[in-house]
């Protein structure tokens, strides 16, 4: 690279997006699956594990996301164990993802109507059997647009992934303005991006929530 900016800069940008992209899969995919494992203790009836999931989820969102790649990168190293930037990048973006959608997630079981919790013992189900087919299907709707919120603080927290040397979006740009030196030009069409990327998503998420208010006054009696 070099001189001024031309096609095998905007491929490698392209690239970097990819792994943006990539990462905020990997995060959603396993931070929303070890998220419902968390919201679900925090909802359990036994004491220790929403004590133990509380604690979890206070740890994890009292550290920057920052701290935990450090941690889960350099730190590991400084014991002897070797892990890839993209295994250290995706292993904190799932830890630091769980802790947040779990807590989201928590709030919106809780947010069912109590009659809800009602009709279903009434019914003589299960707690499992009142989760699975009365509580989560309801809380599933409601959790949508908050979710779906999320994924935009989940791409750009993407970016941080930089510090440990894992080339994605923010990092191609870095590399290439260090050869390029055009930093307004190289950062500008990095907040292109990444506004082309979570606009679409917040747009939706704002949709979502007003459907689903909507929904609630139709529902909610006079």
């Amino acid at each position: 690279m070099g001189g001024h900016l031309n096609g095998n800069h905007l491929l490698f940008l392209g690239q970097g997006m990819l792994w943006t992209f990539g990462l905020s899969v990997i995060a959603l995919g396993g931070g929303g699956i070890a998220g419902f494992i968390v919201a679900l203790c925090r909802v359990s009836p036994s004491r220790w594990l929403r004590i133990a999931s509380g604690a979890y989820v206070q740890l994890i969102q009292g550290m920057p996301l920052l701290v935990i790649m450090f941690l889960a990168y350099f730190g590991l190293a400084a014991i002897g164990v070797q892990v890839s930037p993209l295994a250290a990048v995706g292993a904190s973006l799932t830890v630091y993802v769980s802790a947040y959608l779990g807590e989201i997630w928590r709030g919106c079981i809780r947010s069912v109507p109590r009659p809800q919790w009602e009709a279903a013992e009434g019914l003589a189900l299960s707690r499992a059997q009142r989760m699975r087919m009365v509580i989560l299907p309801q809380a599933v709707r409601i959790a949508t647009p908050p979710t779906v919120g999320f994924m935009v603080q989940i791409i750009k927290n993407t970016s941080l992934a930089s510090v440990v040397g894992f080339v994605e979006l923010t990092r191609a740009g870095q590399i290439i303005n260090n050869s390029l030196f055009e930093p307004f030009l190289i950062y500008s069409i990095i907040a292109l991006v990444y506004f082309v990327l979570c606009f679409p998503i917040s747009r939706l998420s704002h949709r979502l929530e007003r459907r689903g208010g909507a929904a609630r006054e139709t529902l909610t009696p006079a």
